[in-house]
């Protein structure tokens, strides 16, 4: 039988997140799922996810080597969309973007050293309005807005993929996924859009 060493702590806001050995990687590793973030202070921890037409943002502080990445949807847009709307879906991304972002400052991170690498938003359902390319919209302006770097990005196209990320080192791996075994992905994806999309315009975000 394998040995490994003991899991790591983490940050009492992430006791939710699933976390593995990967005897692959050799590593820990913390899944997440839509609408979930994941930031890691051990140098040996690294993040895992599969995406579809969702977007992970992979964020660290290159000098302090603390970092995480998130896994978000704007919610599903609806036949006639209006700016209640849009108001709403920028409300959702940049609250996705601002907790992973909040957190790597609060532990020691500096705007001035953070790096980003993107990666998702494929467009996996045909007849689905194009969610991928609406969140790879938002993402990117979102940076551009907060003038933050993003050193690599991989976007788009017809395939969903499987993420790994090791935020000490930067590491980013991306495998596209030629076919899905089952439609666990794409009907966790919807529910998740629809959820977004159904919650009160008024009311609190709750999505981490």
């Amino acid at each position: 039988m394998e040995s490994f060493p003991s899991q790591p702590p983490c940050l009492k806001q992430f006791d939710h997140v699933n976390r593995y050995w990967d005897p692959v990687n050799k590593r820990w590793t913390a899944k997440i799922l839509p609408g979930e973030y994941y930031v890691s202070t051990h140098p040996d921890e690294v993040i895992a996810t599969t995406l579809g037409s969702c977007v992970s943002a992979c964020i660290r502080d290159k000098v302090l080597g603390v970092g995480g990445m998130n896994h978000f949807m704007l919610p599903l847009k609806a036949p006639h969309s209006n700016d209640e709307w849009m108001s709403s879906a920028d409300r959702y991304g940049s609250y996705a973007m601002e907790h992973l972002i909040n957190d790597i400052l609060k532990l020691g991170g500096n705007r001035e050293n953070l790096e980003v690498k993107l990666t998702g938003g494929g467009r996996i359902m045909d007849n689905m309005y194009d969610i991928g390319a609406q969140n790879i919209n938002f993402v990117i302006a979102y940076l551009e807005m907060e003038s933050i770097n993003v050193v690599i990005q991989d976007l788009g196209d017809i395939y969903p993929r499987k993420v790994v990320y090791w935020p000490s080192t930067g590491r980013l791996r991306v495998r596209r996924l030629k076919s899905l075994k089952n439609d666990t992905l794409i009907q966790r994806e919807k529910l998740y859009g629809h959820k977004l999309a159904t919650q009160p315009s008024s009311g609190g975000i709750e999505l981490f």
